[in-house]
This record gives structure tokens, sequence and C-alpha cells, in this order.
């Protein structure tokens, strides 16, 4: 099961185990004139949603991202308040200050949503334990918890929704000629990290089973980033007669698109446009169904 979807069931669990013990469901316990005595006072629910990625210098990059998160807010009820923060390199839109601006508009409960492709990112780890999700991080990290009083309700990163699987296969459609002799390439950043390169490599091999079923193309794996597999991957498919296409699993086109992922190609034969996930319209209803999800689970 998905790391966001297990931590919003033990938040969860905890709260009704919280209500049965100190009988707000309408018992009070021993004493039934207590029970019809005492009113029951219900604080009012102000749902907000947080999105949150990992941010950049390019400010097309940034861009990308505010402009899925407002097609999300398009969709949702008016009035429901909806930020998009990042956790570093964008000044003044750092995760405090979207937490600040929800809070100053009168927020009770915080819908998360972890903007990023893997459960196996460090950093969908300690954003977690920074908000309160969980007690301590799996890996040590300078990150210090986040001052808020909201209730947090913790979504989940990309990993292998379908939906994520038909944007790949829209971006790299046009570079298939002839798919029964084709081999895709995921290559995904990864991590070096026991159990989060784990993560990584679960998710995006079973992205890739999705793409396959929708595609038609005769082949498709991954290959990631750190450890690094891109080369020998793309080697081990060309040596068995496949022509191989490149299929970038990041967000939006960076660095790592444009710089890191050609870098580890040099002197193979491939195809690639160096499309990222962003724009397409298929993100903003995977946030949208992450969020109404969350929110029809809590009664928000």
């Amino acid at each position: 099961m998905k790391l966001g979807m297990n931590l919003l069931h033990q938040q969860l669990a905890q709260e009704m185990q919280e209500v049965q013990e100190y009988g707000l469901e309408g018992d009070s316990g021993s004493d039934p004139a207590l029970a019809s005595s005492v009113p029951c006072i219900i604080a009012p629910v102000r749902p907000g949603v947080l999105v949150i990625s990992h941010g950049s210098p390019d400010d097309n990059w940034v861009a990308l991202v505010d402009q899925a998160v407002a097609a999300v807010k398009a969709e949702l009820p008016k009035g429901l308040p909806v930020e998009a923060s990042f956790l570093e390199l964008v000044e003044g839109r750092l995760i405090q200050d979207g937490i600040d601006r929800l809070e100053s508009q009168g927020i009770t409960d915080l819908i998360v949503i972890p903007l990023f492709m893997s459960s196996g990112s460090t950093h969908v780890d300690e954003i977690a334990y920074a908000l309160g999700v969980k007690d301590t991080p799996e890996k040590e990290t300078d990150m210090v918890r986040f001052r808020l009083s909201a209730r947090v309700f913790f979504g989940e990163p990309v990993d292998d929704d379908p939906l994520v699987a038909e944007m790949i296969w829209d971006k790299v459609k046009p570079l298939s000629r002839k798919p029964e002799q084709e081999a895709l390439l995921l290559v995904g950043h990864g991590s070096r990290h026991d159990g989060f390169r784990q993560r990584w490599e679960q998710g995006i091999s079973s992205l890739a089973v999705r793409v396959k079923d929708i595609s038609g193309i005769s082949v498709t794996d991954f290959a990631l980033l750190n450890p690094d597999s891109v080369h020998k991957k793309v080697s081990y498919w060309q040596k068995r007669g496949y022509e191989v296409a490149i299929a970038p699993l990041f967000l939006s086109a960076g660095y790592f698109t444009k710089k890191e992922i050609p870098s580890r190609l040099e002197g193979l034969v491939y195809r690639y446009s160096g499309e990222a996930l962003l724009p397409h319209p298929l993100l903003p209803r995977w946030m949208l169904n992450q969020i109404l999800h969350i929110m029809n689970s809590v009664k928000l």
C-alpha cells in the first residue's frame, strides 16, 4: 500500500480511537445523565489544500506547477483555499509560507498533496515528518517541524497511478514508429538509500507495466539515475535488437531532463524528446482525485 494512504488511514484510526476514548460519539461513559445534559459542541471545519513540490530556480518550471494547481482550484468548491508551495528555491513560497497563508484564512484541516514522483523520495519522508504526520523520519534530516495548528491529512506522491501512465504515453507516443520493435525506458531520479530505493523501483516498474498495457510497445522497462543504470539498460535492449525511446519521469523539464539524462546516454542511439509530465491536463485531475478522496474519507 502506498505511503500517503497508509499515513491517512493511520490518522483516521487514531482519531476514531480518540473519539471512542473520550465519548465524543454521544457516549459519556457510565453516567447517562451526563450524556443528556452536556450539549454536543461541534467546531466549524474549514479545509484547505497545500500542494508541495520540490521547486526550481527556473521560473518556467514554477509557472507550470502554478498552472496545474490553478486548474485544480477551478474544479474545487468555491472558496476552498489552495496554495502551491515548494521545498526550496522559490523565495516567499516555501512550505511554511504556504501553511501561514492558509491558516491566516482560518483553515482547520490541511490536505497536503506531495507532488513528487515517488514514495521513494527522501523529501516525501522528511516533509511528512516535519508536518507531524509521522513521529520520526526514516532517514535523518535537518528539516524541523513546521509551525501549524491545523490537522494534517497527507496524500500520496505519483508512484504508479494509471493517469500517470496515460501522461507518459501521451508524451512519448510521437516518438514511436514500430511499437513491436521498440523498447520504452522510463527514467527516474531514484535513491541510493535502502528502503527508498526499493520503493522507487517498485513504483516505476509497476508504472512501466501500465504504460506497456496501454501503448502496445513490445517492451517497457525502467532505469534510475541513482544508482545509475541508464546506459546499461539502453545498451541491454539495443543488443537485443530493439529501438529504444526514453521517457523521463520528472514533473517538469529542467536540469535533469535537459542535462543529466542526455549525459548518461552519450555514445548511444536513442529517441528522446525531453518532455516531462507537465504540462498535461491529467496531472490536475490526478491531484483533484486525491483531494476529493481525502475530503470524502474524513467528511470535510
